[in-house]
């Protein structure tokens, strides 16, 4: 299988850039052609280019080749060693011995640049190859770093993915790219099955035309993230927070009005219909003195008293009910300012004011706090280690941090009237603010920057943050144009998600106020690329349509960017790229931002994946084949909706489609895939939720008929097969792994 065969070469191109040390230490004559930050040695007999970027220890090792193009066929020229005196640069020799032209070698700062030169009176076209393997760090992965405008197409992986989009290879513990470029790169990634670290593959090749000589190179791009978006880049740090939140909470629906009551009420429900499938966090908001309705200014945000009439029994209280429930308890707080006059008075010398003395206020209070002040750092400090370490919440809402103005606390105390305005000089109050709050919810707390922003300093402490504007607005229900901006928001920062924390798209909404397919999208959206999700909905009101589809995003699968830059537009095609030891798949979905239908043509090319093949297409939300395809095909897609898709290249044989249990449909649930040819069986390793039937799809080629279908750890409610699609129906009690066997008739002569 094609596949297969990759994997091969591959694995030998592996062994040869190890074996080639000693290779080449035994051949006579290797050539060191140019210093600086590139080191590059060219060894003869192997015809092979090893390049180190000094700096880093960079290596990258691989045979490079020409062939010319003339009279109508292909010939390969020898690269050797130049015949004159000249560094630099080797020859281009053609069959009969006659030096041609050059490959010229240039190390112009961390870029490394191979070209062919002609010699005078010598015109050719031809076609240069450099095929290096290269060691890049244990947790390095493929990724691209240049995307065309015109794309329609973002990226994403779960898994060490490939895609014939990628340009670039990216170590996140070193914050380092090594990017290439050519009129054609591909990045292949070899994973050790000792679980080491990954091998590269690369191809470059560029076309050379008269007058155009091709080209190819290599660059490093040091401190990537944190010369171009993050200066105070650093890693998720995953003992901590391992995978991103999942949670609840009150605001989007009750808005101010939710206590402890209506609380419970709602995790009472969570907890037998959500939690099984991986709900973790129960959040409380608005639970200050004073915090009946907006704006928040007016609450009274720092001190530690709730508000008798919602929450009674006060928050510690709370937190061990939420607790008993099975959920961690969450709290959200506004630690910038206050509406509380009295406190204002108390504690007057905290605060900042304007040249007339009038306190300076901003969306945290009508009174706000000066970050200059140790006390004021203290108080903050105190107040959350008493909610983390008494109360015992775990996870922490912190708002007022960020946003689109100078109501928000980075842009305020940004502002030279309210520099001017602090108790003492201050070079970056808010980052002390973010260090003194951290300190004080504790090491092991998560922490939800509201909305922190990823050139600011809370990087260096948070463990997630929130995107963009509410879902909602004015109080009601999210419309369309709430949905658009979260999905906006997800891609301009979805290349900094579960590298620097885990992106925050606001809460999933899917109640009745919106329709089925716009509820779909938005699960899509929050869903697929692997970010924090919380709910929001009043859950005893949402239909069984509408829980499942909540259930369906949980938990957060594993996904990472494999586009590392900002997405500026609305792209139609969002490409999840799969890859488990058993098997490689993308899951697609093909969104209709528009207020008309439209027919989408999709390029399979466009979405990394090869023209020459055939793939199988299926459709998660109507469970659907729709049909097996070379090169692309045209889909109807309806007004404000998505097609969510699986896309499996074709095999001879039964393979695995995907399940009704999770929109990134199998990255989840399925733990192992294998076909033995001999039995005609293939064996499906499961997750299973507790009474909760998972059904899963399976292509049946022409030349099979399915004959049974058998289970351990589970049991087989239904095994139904539809022309080339079988359908198996699993169910267990309780949630845990089970293991399906399909076993297949197969006609006479039918290869295995």
């Amino acid at each position: 299988m094609p596949e297969v065969l990759g994997a091969v070469a591959l694995f030998l191109s592996v062994v040869w850039l190890l074996q080639l040390p000693a290779f080449c230490a035994s051949e006579p004559a290797s050539l060191p052609l140019t210093s600086g930050t590139w080191a590059v040695t060219f060894h003869p007999l192997a015809s092979a280019l090893e390049c180190v970027h000094t700096p880093t220890g960079t290596r990258a090792v691989g045979r490079i080749s020409f062939s010319v193009h003339r009279a109508g066929s292909t010939a390969s020229w020898r690269i050797e060693q130049a015949r004159d005196s000249i560094r630099g640069r080797l020859s281009l020799v053609d069959p009969a011995n006659d030096v041609q032209g050059y490959v010229t070698i240039i190390a112009d700062g961390n870029r490394l640049s191979l070209s062919v030169l002609p010699r005078p009176r010598q015109f050719y076209e031809g076609e240069l190859r450099f095929a290096p393997a290269l060691d890049f760090g244990a947790r390095a992965l493929a990724c691209r770093t240049r995307v065309p405008e015109q794309s329609p197409v973002v990226q994403m992986a779960s898994g060490a993915a490939d895609s014939s989009l990628n340009d670039s290879v990216f170590d996140p513990e070193r914050d380092l790219i090594l990017r290439f470029a050519g009129q054609h790169v591909s990045v292949g990634t070899q994973v050790a099955e000792s679980g080491g670290a990954p091998t590269f593959q690369i191809e470059q090749t560029a076309e050379g035309r008269k007058g155009e000589p091709p080209a190819i190179t290599l660059e490093i791009l040091p401190d990537y993230y944190r010369t171009r978006y993050v200066p105070d880049y650093r890693l998720i740090d995953r003992q901590r927070c391992p995978s991103p939140p999942t949670g609840w909470m009150s605001w989007n629906t009750y808005f101010d009005t939710a206590g402890e009551e209506e609380n419970l009420a709602e995790a009472r429900i969570a907890a037998r219909y959500l939690k099984p499938f991986g709900l973790e966090i129960w959040s409380i908001e608005s639970w200050q003195e004073n915090s009946p309705k907006l704006p928040v200014s007016n609450f009274y945000n720092l001190t530690l008293r709730a508000s008798q009439t919602k929450f009674p029994h006060g928050m510690k209280w709370l937190a061990d009910q939420i607790r008993s429930l099975g959920f961690k308890p969450g709290i959200w707080t506004v630690p910038f300012g206050t509406g509380d006059a009295s406190f204002y008075q108390a504690h007057r010398e905290w605060f900042l004011h304007d040249s007339e003395g009038q306190p300076m206020q901003n969306w945290c209070g009508r009174y706000v706090l000066d970050l200059s002040q140790p006390d004021v750092l203290r108080h903050m400090e105190e107040t959350h280690h008493t909610m983390s370490s008494d109360w015992g919440y775990e996870f922490f809402k912190i708002d007022g941090m960020s946003g689109a103005g100078a109501s928000y606390s980075a842009h305020f105390y940004e502002r030279p009237e309210v520099r001017a305005a602090f108790n003492r000089p201050c070079e970056d109050p808010y980052r002390g603010a973010i260090e003194a709050l951290r300190r004080g919810i504790g090491p092991d707390r998560i922490l939800l920057a509201c909305q922190g922003h990823y050139t600011g300093p809370e990087v260096a402490s948070a463990d997630a943050a929130r995107l963009g504007s509410d879902i909602v607005s004015a109080n009601e229900p999210p419309h369309w144009e709430n949905y658009l901006s979260q999905a906006r928001m997800t891609l301009a920062q979805l290349f900094v998600n579960n590298l620097i924390w885990y992106n925050d798209p606001d809460t999933l909404m899917v109640g009745e106020a919106a329709p089925l397919s716009v509820a779909r999208v938005a699960a899509t959206v929050v869903a697929l690329p692997g970010q924090l999700t919380f709910f929001g909905d009043k859950l005893a009101k949402l239909p069984p349509e509408r829980m499942r589809l909540l259930q369906q995003v949980l938990p957060v699968a594993d996904v990472h960017p494999l586009d590392l830059v900002p997405v500026p537009d609305l792209k139609p095609v969002w490409d999840l790229k799969v890859r488990r030891p058993f098997g490689n798949w993308d899951v697609v979905s093909v969104f209709n931002w528009g207020e008309q239908a439209r027919d989408f043509p999709l390029s399979l090319s466009a979405l990394g994946l090869s023209e020459d093949r055939q793939y199988v297409l299926w459709e998660f939300w109507n469970r659907r084949l729709l049909g097996i395809y070379r090169g692309g095909t045209t889909l109807h897609v309806e007004a404000r909706s998505n097609l969510l898709l699986t896309v499996h290249e074709l095999l001879p044989r039964p393979q695995f489609m995907s399940t009704d249990r999770h929109v990134a449909q199998g990255t989840v649930e399925l733990g192992d895939l294998a076909w033995n040819p001999e039995r005609d069986e293939l064996a499906c390793d499961l997750k299973l939720v507790g009474d909760d039937p998972l059904t899963v799809f399976f292509h049946v080629p022409a030349g099979y008929a399915f004959r049974t279908a058998n289970a351990t750890g589970a049991s087989v409610e239904n095994a139904t097969g539809t022309g080339s699609v079988l359908s198996v129906t699993l169910r267990r009690t309780p949630s845990g792994r089970a293991k399906l066997l399909l076993s297949f008739n197969r006609q006479a002569g039918k290869p295995h």
